[in-house]
């Protein structure tokens, strides 16, 4: 009797609690592997502030990068969500965003955050935002999944800003904000990956060096060189420019073809036996059509 008892009793416990405790479980170990990552690879600071900069250098997020408003006769500006979200994707090891916790009769209750995974500084902030909107001096109630869901992501997408800011470095904001306004200024040569791309592609058109033969000569990949590197670039193509001196005294000619796989030799050869085939030249200059 005591069996049956429980076994019904069992029956009655709701499945939603086991939902929710399996749920939350995933969670966890999903922020367990993410801070174990963080942990292997931990950000280095010079390139995330590289990045950031190369990013600024974009007209494209230079025109959004700030925002501004009147308040009691004066002008208040300060970095965008469209910049704070560029500061913490190339930062690195950040997770951030806006959460609905709940959604009750007539508003939703949701949380912005953004949480350093390496030194476990976090920022949240949670907030209640009404299902309905202002439109031409009336209010109008949201009863549109969609529609809601666009007010939650606008009303914090203002929080989730402040969220950012308080875990990025203040002077790498501040310095973000700079290299902002000089693009806008027109003092800026652009993004630091398409200079050195277009270094790249003046070496290779004028000179046939190929990028294999850059990255032999400096020892590492061309995403990887910064702004001395493109300088060290710029100087070795003026030396051979003003005839100072040769494509041999700076780069392998070779440098590349040892790493030929054996797929391309053979698709090498295949083309050589199509061409072979293409057509035969006579010895008095008559051609002859393959059968």
């Amino acid at each position: 009797m005591n069996d049956l008892s429980n076994q019904f009793q069992y029956q009655q416990v709701p499945q939603q609690g086991v939902l929710a405790q399996a749920s939350a479980s995933r969670e966890m170990e999903e922020v367990k592997g993410a801070i174990f990552l963080a942990k292997q690879f931990p950000r280095n600071p010079f390139q995330s502030e590289q990045r950031i900069l190369d990013s600024c250098k974009r007209p494209a997020l230079a025109n959004v990068a700030m925002y501004q408003y009147p308040r009691g006769g004066q002008k208040v500006t300060g970095p965008s969500i469209r910049l704070a979200e560029v500061l913490a994707q190339n930062w690195g090891n950040l997770s951030f965003g806006i959460k609905e916790l709940e959604q009750r009769e007539g508003e939703s209750v949701a949380m912005a955050y953004a949480w350093d995974l390496e030194t476990n500084v976090r920022q949240e902030k949670v907030f209640t935002v009404k299902h309905s909107m202002k439109a031409r001096g009336s209010i109008k109630k949201l009863d549109d999944p969609r529609d809601i869901y666009e007010k939650v992501a606008n009303d914090g997408s203002r929080r989730l800003r402040a969220c950012i800011l308080g875990i990025i470095p203040g002077d790498i904001v501040d310095k973000a904000v700079e290299e902002c306004e000089r693009t806008l200024s027109g003092n800026n040569k652009g993004p630091l990956k398409d200079r050195v791309a277009s270094a790249l592609k003046a070496f290779k058109d004028n000179y046939r060096i190929t990028q294999e033969m850059i990255e032999t000569r400096f020892g590492y990949n061309a995403d990887s060189f910064t702004e001395y590197d493109y300088l060290e670039m710029i100087k070795i193509f003026n030396s051979l420019k003003d005839g100072m001196s040769k494509v041999e005294d700076w780069f392998d000619k070779n440098a590349g073809k040892q790493a030929t796989s054996g797929l391309a030799a053979a698709f090498g050869e295949t083309k050589k036996e199509d061409a072979s085939k293409v057509q035969e030249v006579t010895s008095d200059g008559n051609e002859t059509k393959p059968e």
